[in-house]
């Protein structure tokens, strides 16, 4: 198994969410979490004051799927959320050594 983490621009997290549920994917967890990379902030106005704002708002998505389904996973989730414009965010995928279903005890792919 497989846990696939996007963090991406937050106006396309319904059509992230859309496009998974399309291929078969019934959860996902997502946050509401802040960070910057190359698009490194923006300058706002406040009251009249001018301030940096260094930390932009992103959503993270994490999908724990089977390693036949990745590919797609990653694919759909490039086709719904890319603007192609700096920002657009970033893919990970990082091995899952098992998952427990807490209310059954199930375990592996069962439990996801």
């Amino acid at each position: 198994m497989k846990k696939v983490e996007a963090i991406i621009k937050p106006f396309k997290l319904d059509a992230v969410k859309e496009a998974l549920m399309d291929i078969g994917i019934k959860g996902l967890t997502v946050n509401e979490v802040k960070g910057y990379g190359r698009q490194k902030g923006h300058t706002e106005i406040y009251r009249g004051a001018e301030y940096i704002v260094d930390f932009l708002p992103k959503v993270k998505i994490e999908i724990v799927v089977e390693e036949d389904m990745v590919d797609s996973v990653i694919e759909k989730i490039i086709e719904a959320s890319k603007t192609g414009k700096v920002g657009d965010g970033k893919i990970f995928v990082i091995p899952i050594e098992d998952a427990i279903r807490i209310r059954t005890g199930e375990r592996g792919k069962n439990a996801v």
